[in-house]
């Protein structure tokens, strides 16, 4: 079977999404790792006064790009920026541009989605589905498509407990849903959006369950491939450890949590904390394009593309490994889901640099910061305090179909992942590329965080000393009660003793 860099050798990419997390590293990893690519059509809108090209352009020049700049300094030349919108009719593409499209490209990814949890619901319908079935529409008038590659996610069905990698029957018929949206206002449609998504906590899942059904119906005569990420994290290795770019999902927490705002979260300790890293669900979009177009299945094809089944993490275990491998004091606790939490911060924590801000700014801009999180907190709990069980044939069944340098190059095989690795560089990353702090002073940072562990314990052992000599030893009722538990956890400890040697 011809490799991964050979199958992308000399094809035309239509890529959306492309100013986004997964979009990015995608691009990024595709012009690396395939360098024969042909060419690769984004799609981009203008925005805030920038042209695409000027929005492409900006991302280009980022960190992100460092290692492919030094390896394939001329990769630019390969991608186009389309001026396109996804939410109007036709995707406001060119007549010029259209034709182009239709003409060259071979394979389609597709990341572009609203990721916000309280999108409003025509919105979320507006870029989650309308704008799928648009690209759908377009595809099916190209000439030479191979493949078209969905990123949807895996808490679509997050109202089933296993999930299976099948599309589901949708929740409601989308275009009944569409064209109810048209004559219905805004008032109205808040009003029924809670009935509407039912037992699915928010409307991005709700829509990405109905577009994920769109795909499957209007591109029935499409060979098309789905790819279902869980929380998509901070890269694993690629292009290097713990690339992140904003405060979506556990990066705002880890943040907060890292610099003293967040002293608890909510979560159920036994529930599993399904990160899966960037560059696993970038791998695995890349391999399962390949597979589909080189085997040509009759059945479209779904990844799970979670680790939970495979290398699992706990949300309970979050406070046993070590976050703050920095200078930052935070530390972070797992309160059981459902107890009420009340937080009270009188002023700014003294980590938070608003020295160049007015005092009744800084009050301001650190209550905002309070909320944004508090807002994460409530989000984040649905899936912080649940569990789900995702079926992985297929991904199994991809990981095996790879040849030897193709596993190496598109690695999946979240086995090999170690968490509290994993995490760390994850942290580290928010410091660097999110909150751009300087790393030089990192040594003599957690060189003095070690000083002031060993303070509090000396502290604390102090303060055990004067406990014993102020209340037990002045009082022999106090003396007799400690000497009977020191002589019972000495006699427990006698009996294992005996035990062992008994055994052996």
């Amino acid at each position: 079977m011809v490799s991964i860099p050979e199958y992308y050798e000399g094809k035309n990419i239509l890529l959306t999404g492309a100013t986004g997390f997964l979009g990015k590293v995608l691009l990024e990893k595709l012009l690396r790792s395939c360098p024969k690519v042909n060419s690769v059509y984004v799609l981009v809108r203008q925005k805030a006064g920038q042209t695409p090209q000027e929005r492409v352009e900006e991302i280009l020049s980022g960190k992100l790009f460092d290692r492919l700049r030094d390896e394939n300094p001329d990769f630019k030349e390969k991608i186009i920026a389309i001026n396109s919108e996804l939410t109007q009719p036709k995707l406001a593409l060119s007549e010029e541009d259209k034709e182009v499209i239709i003409d060259s490209t071979n394979i389609i990814f597709h990341c572009a989605a609203t990721v916000r949890f309280n999108e409003n619901l025509r919105d979320a319908v507006q870029l989650n589905v309308i704008a799928t079935r648009q690209l759908i529409l377009l595809a099916q008038q190209m000439k030479n498509l191979e493949v078209f590659m969905h990123v949807s996610t895996a808490y679509a069905y997050c109202n089933r407990k296993h999930i299976d990698e099948v599309v589901y029957p949708p929740p409601v018929d989308p275009k009944k849903l569409i064209d109810s949206l048209e004559w219905m206002d805004d008032g109205l449609v808040n009003d029924i959006t809670p009935k509407l998504i039912g037992d699915r906590p928010n409307t991005y899942i709700y829509t990405k369950a109905l577009a994920e059904y769109v795909v499957q119906q209007e591109g029935a005569k499409l060979n098309v491939a789905i790819v279902r990420p869980s929380i998509v994290g901070a890269s694993w290795k690629e292009p290097f450890p713990g690339w992140i770019d904003n405060f979506n999902g556990p990066s705002g927490l880890f943040i907060a949590a890292g610099k003293g705002i967040l002293r608890t979260m909510r979560a159920s300790n036994n529930a599993l904390a399904d990160l899966v890293p960037v560059d696993v669900v970038v791998n695995t979009s890349l391999a399962a394009a390949w597979y589909s177009g080189v085997n040509r299945p009759r059945n479209i094809m779904v990844y799970n593309c979670t680790t939970g089944s495979t290398n699992p993490f706990h949300w309970g275990e979050v406070d046993k490994v070590s976050l703050w491998g920095s200078d930052w004091p935070g530390t972070c606790s797992i309160v059981q889901a459902g107890v009420q939490l009340s937080v009270l911060l009188p002023q700014p924590p003294k980590c938070w640099d608003y020295s160049h801000v007015p005092p009744h700014l800084a009050t301001l801009k650190m209550m905002k910061t309070i909320t944004r999180l508090h807002k994460a907190m409530v989000f984040l709990e649905y899936f912080t305090s649940n569990s789900w069980v995702w079926n992985t044939d297929n991904v199994n069944m991809l990981m095996n179909q790879l040849n030897p340098e193709d596993k190496k190059t598109f690695n999946i095989d979240v086995r090999q992942l170690h968490w509290a690795e994993y995490i760390e560089n994850y942290c580290m990353g928010t410091k660097k590329y999110v909150l751009n702090e300087e790393m030089s002073g990192l040594p003599a940072a957690r060189k003095h965080l070690n000083k002031l562990r060993n303070i509090r314990y000396g502290f604390n052992t102090i303060l055990v000393i004067l406990i014993w000599r102020i209340f037990i030893a002045r009082s022999q009722m106090a003396r007799n009660i400690w000497y009977f538990v020191v002589s019972l956890c000495y006699k427990f400890l006698s009996y294992f003793r005996a035990s062992s040697t008994m055994r052996y």
